[in-house]
């Protein structure tokens, strides 16, 4: 499942999304797409996708998401 999609030239290059109850949001910026994950900036994550910066937030969230039920 694709939750953010890869803008094309003519949409905006900010997206939002709620993933599992969390809300994840990917910017490019420079041709760099940087991640917020609860509304926070995480630093020092970039990527050059949006592609691979939605794959990322999603195996955060899901990773956050296993520990808590365990």
């Amino acid at each position: 499942m694709q939750i953010l999609q890869s803008p094309d030239a003519d949409e905006p290059s900010f997206q939002s999304a709620t993933y599992r109850g969390r809300p994840i949001a990917i910017l490019n910026r420079g041709g760099r797409w940087l991640v917020y994950l609860d509304h926070i900036l995480q630093h020092n994550v970039m990527f050059a996708t949006a592609e691979t910066a939605t794959a990322w937030l999603i195996e955060r969230v899901n990773h956050d998401f296993a520990a808590r039920v365990n």
